[in-house]
């Protein structure tokens, strides 16, 4: 097939600066000059920082906006099958045309200079969002937060802080402190915050750089709460009052506080209850425990109830141990793909006496891609029975012909996510 135009542009900008993260604003301030500052002339902004449940968090807000008759602009990364993913227009993924004409023009504004892959493609997406009308904008953070190339509206509407857990210690530091103060670098002076519960190291960051920037807290467990209901649903409480509310469409414990933070957010600004119902109904979020239900990969293993998910860090572990947890009983094995920067221990810990087994892969065309073989050893290290495999169908085969009725999580990476998306059509 012939790349598109958007595929070429693509491949030239991620030559653009030598390291693949870098974290600076500069880069980012003097391409946005360049371009006459289109994060000026955004829609109201919701800026959602965090470890785990960005996504989804943004998924729902997605959703509850759009029901109460709003048109969003959503920037999201990482893509899982193809970059357009990451920028959506009044609900509805870049065209391809939009794509090209706004990836040409940061490039010919940047003329060569170096600025990251992230960084240029995060310009193009703020310049398409100036371009087109909306009602909402949300942005997420790509890597922490205070220096982040989304961080460049002086004045959102709201921020969000999702849980914070441990990941990429290398850049954003070793501890929940250190981490915490980079995710707390979205808050500004005046803007509200909606925070998920946290840590209580995180929270105390949080908590002291609020005060010292003049941002106002809506804390979960102070400020509102959310907890299971009889009959399957949720309750929402806050100083508006008790709402009862379905249970999310994203399935696991751990969407259940994702979608207290959204919920969080959306009352504050306003918005009716039929909209924060539909927030949690109809958010769709591919890779975060997904059925898998049809495609090449089920068909060649009948039998096996298929799940994908694109945890990588110790908090994500958690999440899908005690959502397995949760499921009917039935054989249980993973297959792990990961990068080699992630804590792959840390991430297994919580899984022996929920899987009976795992089959490592190496991640296909991804340089950062963990050994199999070193995959393994982890799980056996452990406490999991673990193998290597050639590729996550010939993992998929050998499980399938040891235990037919097994249920198997792929799982480990979104890298390794979205190549199981692309196999399966």
């Amino acid at each position: 097939m012939r790349p598109r135009h958007s595929d070429v542009i693509l491949t030239r900008m991620m030559s653009l600066h030598p390291k693949l993260i870098d974290l600076t604003l500069d880069r980012v301030w003097r391409l946005l000059a360049a371009l006459d500052h289109p994060e000026r002339a955004l829609p109201p902004v919701i800026h959602v920082a965090g470890t785990n449940g960005k996504g989804s968090t943004v998924a729902m807000l997605r959703a509850g906006l759009e029901a109460a008759g709003g048109t969003v602009h959503a920037y999201t990364s990482p893509h899982l099958v193809r970059f357009h993913e990451r920028i959506r227009l009044s609900g509805q993924l870049i065209s391809e045309a939009r794509l090209t004409e706004v990836l040409d023009e940061c490039e010919r504004a940047n003329a060569g200079t170096p600025i990251t892959y992230f960084e240029i493609t995060t310009v193009a997406a703020l310049l398409a969002f100036a371009r087109n009308p909306a009602d909402w904008c949300l942005l997420e953070v790509g890597l922490g937060g205070r220096l982040d190339a989304t961080n460049v509206v002086d004045r959102p509407a709201l921020t969000v802080i999702t849980p914070i857990s441990f990941d990429h210690q290398q850049f954003l530091g070793e501890t929940l402190a250190e981490i915490a103060g980079e995710k707390a670098g979205i808050l500004k002076p005046g803007v509200p915050c909606v925070v998920a519960p946290q840590p209580a190291e995180a929270m105390a960051v949080i908590a002291a750089r609020a005060r010292a920037v003049g941002a106002p807290l809506i804390r979960a467990d102070r400020d509102w709460t959310i907890a299971p209901a009889p009959g399957g649903g949720l309750t929402f409480g806050d100083s508006g009052g008790t709402l009862a509310l379905p249970r999310p469409r994203l399935p696991g414990a751990h969407q259940i506080d994702n979608a207290g933070t959204a919920i969080a957010a959306l009352r504050k600004l306003g918005l009716p209850d039929t909209a924060c119902a539909a927030a949690l109904s109809g958010a769709e979020w591919p890779a975060r425990m997904q059925l898998l239900t049809q495609g090449p990969l089920v068909d060649a293993a009948p039998g096996i109830e298929l799940w994908l998910d694109g945890g990588h860090n110790a908090a994500a572990g958690q999440a899908l141990a005690a959502h397995l947890a949760t499921l009917p009983e039935r054989p249980s094995w993973m297959i792990l793909g990961m990068l080699a920067t992630k804590d792959a221990a840390a991430f297994l810990a919580p899984f022996p006496g929920r899987v009976d087994g795992v089959r490592a892969v190496t991640i296909p065309d991804e340089d950062a891609a963990a050994p199999a073989a070193d995959l393994a050893a982890t799980a056996r290290t452990a406490g999991l029975p673990a193998e290597p495999a050639a590729s996550p169908a010939a993992a998929l085969a050998e499980i399938a012909a040891q235990e037919p009725g097994a249920r198997v999580l792929i799982c480990g990476s979104l890298y390794l996510a979205g190549r199981i998306l692309r196999e399966n059509g």
